[in-house]
């Protein structure tokens, strides 16, 4: 994957060189640290060991947050280079993994501000039969989901461009909290973590987000 002859001047840089998690020791977390030494050093093979390591997480991460492909690709793209440029700053004072998460949340919610700020493009992309995204609500439309019924099959398509469509009109940091939480499955302070903010702060996100996906899709709920 190309990185050279891309810019990136993205808000929050400062928060790169922490985590606030400890590095678990294992023999893979000894194996990633010459890693990332060897990649600090300039060794540009142990940085594509790095990325070939974590690339489908990335690309996975984005993609559900975003629900666009092409949106994913990009965050794709800016988050490892965002590594890339970062990670002479990176001091193990927490996995690698939950670093490069914090950096592909942070590019997401970036886009996701900015793709608040120009409705005139928010038109969501619902995923196909194939796709991994949850299209149900607090999982309780999955019973819905059967080949075997073509009826619930579109009643369940049906609501998941209704749940897309509410996504959409959260605020940015809303829907980020709430898609970590409920299709990342990740408890709310290591949510804070990756944002940068509180337990507490989430946990209020949370709730409002939640209080507007229910007024909005009242009826489906």
């Amino acid at each position: 994957m190309p990185l050279t002859g891309l810019a990136i001047a993205l808000p929050g840089d400062g928060n790169l060189a922490s985590c606030g998690e400890n590095t678990r020791t294992t023999g893979r977390a000894v194996d990633e640290r010459n890693l990332i030494q060897q990649a600090q050093a300039g060794k540009h093979a142990a940085f594509e060991e790095l990325v070939h390591r974590y690339d489908r997480d990335v690309l996975r991460v984005a993609l559900n947050l975003l629900r666009s492909p092409e949106d994913a690709r990009d965050v794709y793209q800016e988050a490892f280079l965002k590594v890339y440029k970062n990670l002479h700053r990176f001091r193990f004072e927490c996995s690698f993994y939950t670093w490069v998460y914090r950096i592909v949340t942070n590019v997401c919610l970036d886009h996701l501000r900015r793709r608040n700020s120009r409705p005139e493009v928010q038109a969501p992309e619902t995923a196909g039969e194939g796709d991994a995204a949850p299209q149900d609500f607090f999982e309780r439309q999955r019973e819905h989901r059967t080949t075997s019924d073509p009826e619930r099959h579109l009643l369940g398509q049906e609501i998941g461009r209704q749940i897309v469509t509410a996504l959409g009109h959260l605020s940015a940091r809303e829907r980020m909290v709430f898609e970590l939480k409920h299709y990342q499955g990740l408890k709310l302070r290591a949510i804070g973590e990756m944002l940068g903010t509180t337990e507490e702060t989430v946990k209020n996100s949370l709730f409002r987000a939640t209080r507007k996906l229910r007024a909005r899709l009242e009826g489906l709920l």
